[in-house]
């Protein structure tokens, strides 16, 4: 049976919770691989709002196995309000229904203290735009070998220890960013209070998802955020503090990458970007406004508008390549619906010279200057279309230019929040 990885293929805020939902109807297993709470997914199911941040979007359908994987990094208080959220909206949640991997990284208090503290300390120019919730300490105290595991909740002299390294590296930063020292106590009490809390939806995630490759099952790989947000190759330092990219999912499960079928790389039909850091086709003008607008650009997690621009097909090509995209999901399509002229960027200007890819260092990628071609838009609706023939033929013209300049076919069209919307050319479950 096929197994399927989802990830973003901008800057996040693709679009991703309505299609893993979408999705996740024939899957019978929906894996979170990394990210944290900082990634935000709103479901629209028969008119109810679901806003997911921990959980994988699949929870809401039942009879489904969720798994939040190694490569997550997990606030477990922030985990129990949401699951406690998501049960007053009528979800059952249980050991039977929800399953964390034992290595999984705990973020604690002190994380999102740290991080915050940083980024009050960083000056105009070098601030990152984190969430302040603790995910890029919490990396680091993994990559470190001193993060405290959902294991490690299991036995008290453990735990302790666990505790006394992490501080060790903890407390002389906290000094030095003039943060008080922690307090070693009321953290292990914090700890051994949520423990029996989490516990009973810890397993060894790795053993269960091969057990049910080898039944036949179909397992649908949930990504957070997108890959121009990847440590390694997004718009670096402006990223997350995780491997976003398809190549992650084996890793951060414990599956082999010979499991995965088919990635489906989710792609607004414009682009947009939350917090700070290289964007060539941002526009600052009466467009942008528009497309913000049209588009409700406020995220899921902090709130914060969104900053928004042009189709960048240059830098889609390039996230394709990258994670070995087969198929996208394009998805908002309905928002540029009137404009008279739209625009693509095909390429970049840098200093005289012409790049077909956005390059590595970030002085290069603030100078960039996009290379546009433009098509006529379509004053008809789009809104709700789930067949071609409800598309205007320039709508059309606009998705197979699309395609061609980023090398990689559309699989679904989305042109509404509403499950029901989409339009499927490809299935990416298909055998």
């Amino acid at each position: 049976m096929a197994n399927v990885v989802v990830v973003g293929a901008q800057w996040g805020d693709e679009g991703k919770g309505k299609i893993v939902d979408w999705l996740s109807e024939r899957a019978d297993v929906i894996a979170r691989f990394q990210g944290g709470h900082n990634a935000g997914h709103t479901l629209v199911i028969d008119g109810k709002v679901y806003k997911l941040h921990a959980l994988p979007s699949g929870v809401v359908r039942g009879g489904k196995l969720s798994v939040i994987g190694n490569g997550v990094v997990l606030d477990p208080w922030h985990l129990m309000n949401e699951i406690e959220t998501v049960r007053a909206q009528g979800v059952e949640i249980s050991p039977e229904t929800l399953m964390i991997a034992e290595n999984t990284p705990l973020i604690l208090p002190i994380h999102g203290e740290l991080d915050r503290a940083r980024e009050e300390a960083a000056s105009k120019g070098t601030k990152i735009g984190t969430t302040g919730r603790g995910i890029g300490p919490c990396y680091e105290d993994k990559v470190g070998r001193r993060a405290i595991r959902v294991a490690d909740l299991a036995d008290d002299a453990t735990l302790e220890a666990r505790v006394d390294r992490a501080l060790q590296h903890h407390d002389p930063l906290r000094k030095g960013l003039g943060i008080e020292a922690v307090d070693r106590d009321a953290l292990l009490a914090q700890l051994k209070e949520i423990a029996p809390k989490i516990l009973p939806f810890a397993a060894p995630v790795w053993k269960a998802l091969n057990e049910k490759r080898k039944a036949g099952k179909r397992i649908l790989f949930e990504g957070a955020q997108g890959a121009l947000l990847d440590i390694d190759f997004g718009t670096y330092p402006f990223v997350t503090s995780s491997n976003v990219i398809s190549g992650q999912a084996a890793t951060g499960v414990g599956i082999g990458p010979n499991s995965i079928d088919y990635v489906l790389g989710i792609v607004k039909a414009y682009t947009t970007r939350v917090g700070e850091g290289p964007f060539p086709t941002e526009l600052d003008d009466d467009d942008g406004q528009r497309l913000g607008e049209r588009g409700h650009e406020f995220g899921t997690t902090t709130g914060r508008k969104r900053r928004c621009g042009w189709f960048d097909a240059a830098l889609v090509r390039q996230t394709c390549a990258i994670s070995g995209i087969n198929g996208i999901s394009l998805t908002k399509l309905d928002v540029l619906d009137g404009f008279e002229t739209l625009k693509i960027c095909v390429g970049y200007d840098l200093d005289g010279e012409r790049l077909d890819y956005l390059p590595t260092a970030a002085d290069q990628q603030a100078r960039c200057q996009p290379i546009y071609e433009e098509m006529p838009g379509w004053s008809e609706s789009t809104e709700g279309a789930r067949s071609w023939a409800e598309l205007p033929a320039n709508a059309i013209k606009y998705v197979r230019r699309v395609e061609e300049l980023i090398q990689c076919p559309v699989a679904l069209l989305s042109t509404s929040p509403e499950r029901e919307d989409t339009i499927l050319v490809t299935d990416p479950f298909a055998d």
